[in-house]
């Protein structure tokens, strides 16, 4: 490996060694993203897609489809598919948390209006089916399918658990299954399916996603509190909106009846003061809940790591393992 590979992060490495498919990924993103009769449609879809990313989800597929040897066209359509459900979910949670900013960039729903998001959102949820069923492949068609009806469930399961400090492990670990790793797990699922490999092999696919994602979204969550600069994520924001996430949720389930009357104040009730983020990082690093979200994580990485080494050994499995690890790496 030379100095530079050695210097790139495992997704850069990803897109560098699958660049050729990528880029026709890109292409009929830009082709499916047009419209005839509503302009709008590509100017906000654009706003999002061109704004960067890892585009992580989409290589995902590409990686999997390849690692399985899969050598006809559909995998582009189906890493298409993906980053359009991506992106839709995105222009919808942006209205209902009522984002000003995303990768940086003000929001389409600020830059537009809440309608134009959702509308937009609806398209490329209407896309990405047209996308899907053009391999002609049913179980791909049902994966995917079950993946935007999960991950709208969760969205909903995530509203309602909102502010509410009863919330269990079990019900942040069914959101996060529903907003984050359903798609990580279609993504990597459907590269094994398309491309015919045996049984296990899909199950071992869908198994690596399934624990990538919900890693990947402790690991975010966890960020909130312990944020660098380096991650590009402020801390705080999720204290902020009042968010509840499995630090938080330790740190409540340890507290004492002072605390959660602070808890309370500012998660349920909203009335966050100045100096209210100290104390509240302060809470969690007294009861060690950081440190156990972080273990959580590992943990989780760890199922991810196995499942990708029950594969056959490849440069793009080891790259995968290697994803994985580079997940958690941010807060190590």
């Amino acid at each position: 490996m030379s100095l530079d590979e050695g210097m790139q992060k495992p997704h850069e490495r990803l897109a560098a060694l699958l660049t050729g498919d990528l880029d026709l990924v890109k292409v009929l993103i830009r082709e499916r993203m047009a419209s005839e009769h509503a302009p709008r449609i590509p100017e906000v879809t654009a706003h999002l897609v061109e704004a960067g990313g890892k585009r992580l989800r989409p290589l995902l597929t590409l990686a999997t489809a390849r690692m399985c040897g899969y050598d006809g066209p559909y995998h582009i359509h189906l890493a298409a598919t993906v980053e359009f459900i991506h992106t839709a979910t995105l222009l919808h949670d942006d209205v209902v948390d009522e984002s000003k900013k995303r990768r940086g960039r003000p929001t389409a729903n600020l830059l537009w209006d809440n309608k134009s998001s959702v509308l937009v959102g609806d398209y490329l949820f209407a896309r990405s089916f047209q996308l899907m069923t053009e391999t002609g492949n049913l179980r791909v068609l049902r994966i995917l399918s079950d993946a935007a009806a999960t991950i709208a469930e969760g969205e909903v399961l995530q509203l309602t658990a909102a502010q509410d400090l009863t919330t269990s492990e079990a019900i942040y670990l069914q959101v996060v299954r529903g907003k984050t790793a359903a798609l990580f797990s279609a993504a990597t699922e459907v590269g094994g399916v398309i491309a015919g490999r045996p049984e296990e092999e899909v199950q071992a696919l869908f198994e690596y996603g399934d624990a990538l994602g919900i890693a990947f979204q402790i690991v975010d969550d966890l960020l909130d509190y312990w944020g660098s600069d380096a991650t590009g994520k402020n801390v705080g924001d999720d204290f902020r909106e009042r968010k509840l996430t499995l630090p938080l949720i330790k740190a409540f389930a340890a507290a004492d009846e002072e605390e959660k009357a602070f808890w309370k104040r500012v998660i349920e009730k909203g009335d966050q003061r100045e100096g209210d983020l100290e104390h509240a990082i302060a809470l969690l690093n007294r009861h060690g809940a950081l440190e156990a979200t972080r273990q959580e994580a590992l943990a989780w990485t760890g199922k991810a790591k196995a499942a990708m080494e029950s594969l056959p050994q490849s440069e793009l499995r080891d790259l995968l393992i290697d994803l994985n690890d580079y997940v958690v790496s941010r807060v190590s």
